[in-house]
């Protein structure tokens, strides 16, 4: 554990000495709290809305192995193909069966999709893979990770975006050119991804197992593109992202957008099975416009393992708005090197206990300065600083100190 700890330091001093990340987190960070807490304080029905998703959340955890069964049911009636991996390695397995060889396969943005490796083994396995969120291609271009739940890109500046444009893709760009004008080129570079895409793989911010549907939010409009156009869709989901009914799902994504300063979300997706029509002859046929498959895999890797941990387990209502990032005054000056391999901050601290390891999670967590701002943050009222804390003793006790 001692080494997980002196890795996690060496990150944080890489982080301390990039210029470039500190002038793009310096010239965003206070900008986005700012804007979020005005926005919280003038919603105060917002507020009473985060409240009852913590109680849908707890709910939702308390029935979590009927739920799951629930959506599987429900998922097979709504004619999607349900998959549950316990693991990495089940979870690219089963996409990879999926997918195949040779194709072209566009991703939205998925932090779970970004846990499991998914678009870096599908590469292996001789696919072209293409990430269409703008912040999140923006990351696949420079070969790193994302810096933030929401805003994967939010540690570079618009040179550094000019720069990876021009020599990644080959787009004429250049710094003096606007964010609109940027922009504008790389949205018609996707556009010949989108419509030569023969898979879409999309995560979920929740999943109401009631109906077996599937409910996204978003800005940029690729989603819809990536979920859409291919002739077939996989989402993958966190089994702690299961709620019981579409209603339920739908106050999360909006909790979600507003603590992440998106409010109110451009678009919301309710995706119930595979795209369909019964206007000839009045039979149902499946594989209209959109797809003809629509792939859910519902994914442990951790997560109902943590839900018996007394401590670890509140983690699991998290709705990875990204504001306990935002508010962090060590996530401030590292981004995402802070928090573990996928995720980062407070936030990252925990989810890597979950899914990496007790014993990484708990050497990052004695980076943690204990301010305790994330709790407040924080729309479900997870005590992370609490949770932090008790993974620091953790971590002394296996130090013998």
């Amino acid at each position: 554990m001692a080494g997980e700890l002196e890795e996690a330091a060496r990150e944080v001093i890489k982080a301390l000495q990039d210029n470039e990340m500190q002038e793009a987190l310096h010239t965003y960070v206070p900008e986005s709290e700012e804007r979020i807490r005005k926005f919280l304080e003038s919603h105060p029905d917002i507020v009473e809305l985060a409240r009852e998703v913590r109680r849908i959340k707890e709910e939702s955890l308390a029935r979590l192995d009927e739920l799951i069964d629930k959506a599987m049911r429900s998922l097979r009636s709504v004619n999607a193909i349900p998959h549950y991996a316990a693991d990495v390695s089940e979870a690219r397995e089963v996409v990879a069966k999926v997918v195949g060889t040779g194709r072209v396969v566009v991703m939205s943005k998925s932090m779970t999709a970004e846990e499991l490796g998914i678009r870096e083994h599908l590469e292996s396995l001789g696919n072209e893979v293409w990430e269409t969120d703008l912040g999140q291609l923006l990351v696949q271009l420079e070969g790193g990770k994302p810096m933030h739940a929401i805003a994967p890109a939010i540690h570079m500046t618009v040179r550094r975006v000019a720069e990876l444009l021009r020599g990644r893709l080959g787009l004429e760009v250049n710094e003096s050119m606007t964010p609109a004008e940027m922009v504008a080129k790389v949205r018609a570079f996707l556009r010949s991804k989108f419509i030569t895409a023969d898979v879409g793989i999309s995560g979920a911010n929740a999943l109401a197992a009631e109906e077996g549907t599937i409910v996204l939010v978003e800005n940029e409009g690729n989603i819809r593109m990536v979920t859409n156009l291919p002739r077939v869709h996989v989402a993958l989901v966190g089994v702690e992202k299961l709620v019981p009914t579409i209603l339920d799902a739908m106050k999360v994504v909006l909790v979600q957008a507003a603590f992440a300063g998106l409010y109110p979300p451009t678009y919301v997706s309710v995706i119930a099975g595979p795209s369909s029509t019964g206007d000839i002859g009045h039979k149902r046929v499946y594989g209209a416009h959109g797809p003809t498959e629509l792939h859910v895999i519902i994914v442990d890797n951790g997560r109902r393992k943590a839900r018996s941990d007394v401590v670890l387990s509140e983690q699991l209502r998290c709705v990875r708005c990204g504001f306990c990032q935002i508010v962090c005054p060590v996530w401030g000056q590292t981004a995402n090197r802070w928090g573990g391999n996928t995720y980062g901050g407070p936030m990252g601290v925990l989810w890597t206990a979950i899914t990496e390891g007790l014993e990484k999670g708990a050497a990052l967590a004695e980076l943690c300065l204990g301010c305790g701002r994330c709790d407040v943050a924080c729309p479900v009222e997870i005590p992370l600083s609490r949770i932090i804390h008790d993974l620091k003793e953790r971590y002394m006790e296996s130090m013998g100190l």
